[in-house]
């Protein structure tokens, strides 16, 4: 996720990830695997097809192998309005996703990896970015119906970040260091709960 201050990203420490890892302990190996950009499946025609979390999913899913848990963030960046989606299409990309993970056989004893999806919170207001996410604020605040459909359909857990964190009011898009705080705590208690 990238700061509303500047093009560099957070500090590692200021990651939802990493208050992830601090928070749920020793017991716990965290891999953070954040890509500036990332859609859900779908080629970004500026910048890049590599933005594609379809492509990038598979070589982390090989190259992290065992694992218990795979937590999925992606949607945001599909809202922008190159891409001329709605917000059952990126719930419905998000899913493809989390069948990527349910297929996989590289967890544990050859035990599929559980997925925890996790809705990205609305965006808005815009400022900077409002060009290139128009339309995107009505369909962010639709996204947690859709992923919802997706999660129960797929069975695999699911996060609403919209209840715990909001956009930071700089761009209307990204999270601050504080809010990215707010969501790494929310998640260590799912997973906490996923494997009480």
């Amino acid at each position: 996720m990238a700061t509303v201050t500047s093009a560099t990203r957070h500090l590692p420490n200021d990651r939802w990830p990493s208050v992830l890892r601090d928070k749920l302990g020793p017991d716990f190996c965290v891999i953070a695997e954040g890509l500036n950009g990332c859609t859900t499946v779908f080629d970004d025609p500026i910048d890049g097809a590599h933005k594609n979390g379809r492509t990038y999913l598979l070589a982390c899913l090989e190259s992290h192998a065992p694992l218990d848990l795979v937590i999925i963030m992606l949607g945001t960046n599909d809202l922008k309005s190159r891409f001329g989606l709605g917000a059952h299409d990126i719930a419905a990309g998000a899913g493809q996703l989390v069948k990527l993970v349910s297929a996989d056989l590289r967890g544990q004893n050859g035990i599929r990896p559980q997925v925890l999806l996790v809705c990205p919170c609305p965006i808005g207001p815009l400022k900077l970015l409002s060009d290139m996410f128009a339309g995107g604020v009505e369909k962010s605040q639709r996204l947690h119906v859709f992923y919802t459909q997706i999660a129960a359909l797929l069975g695999c857990h699911l996060l609403n970040a919209g209840t715990y964190v909001c956009c930071s009011p700089v761009d209307g898009v990204h999270l601050d260091a504080e809010q990215q705080h707010a969501l790494g705590l929310a998640i260590a208690d799912t997973v906490q709960e996923i494997f009480a």
